[in-house]
């Protein structure tokens, strides 16, 4: 996120404005493994997605699929917004995505096993309903047919 400071006029005010939304309820589910039996997948916000994927739009509350096999070198950055400085993604996309990272976690044994697929939603969704009440539980969904145990959600 870049400092307010920064921000064209335009972005500055529309921040210092804009009421993020509020839920009293979370989900929250004690690991039922030690995390070192559990499967996991990632979930970012940070709009990544891989060649031949459709780009986000503004607002777009879908979500892209990448498969565990992905090298990280082959993310696209998909977010594109005044108020998110991406340059660090461009050198790194585990900032955002930490795919590699948990690869070696895994490796090491730290977790039971990565899940076959991982997804990425875009951020700055200013009208999350068609997130909360479709794309969101269509993702938890999957995730809990293919056995996933741990989601790991990097926000951008």
């Amino acid at each position: 996120m870049a400092p307010l400071r920064k921000l064209d006029p335009f972005s500055r005010f529309f921040m210092k404005l804009y009421r993020g939304k509020h839920y009293e309820a979370t989900p929250h589910t004690r690991l039922r493994l030690p995390l070192n039996e559990c499967r996991v997948a990632l979930i970012t916000t940070a709009g990544f997605l891989l060649d031949g994927q459709p780009p986000f739009e503004s607002g777009d509350c879908s979500y892209r699929e990448i498969p565990n096999a992905t090298q990280t070198q082959a993310l696209i950055n998909g977010h594109k917004s005044a108020a998110y400085d991406e340059r660090g993604l461009e050198t790194d996309p585990n900032l955002a995505f930490p795919l590699d990272r948990f690869k070696e976690l895994e490796t090491e044994g730290k977790i039971g096993s990565l899940n076959h697929r991982h997804f990425s939603f875009m951020g700055s969704i200013t009208k999350p309903e068609a997130l909360i009440e479709k794309t969101a539980p269509e993702v938890g969904h999957k995730l809990k047919t293919d056995g996933v145990d741990v989601a790991f959600l990097t926000p951008v």
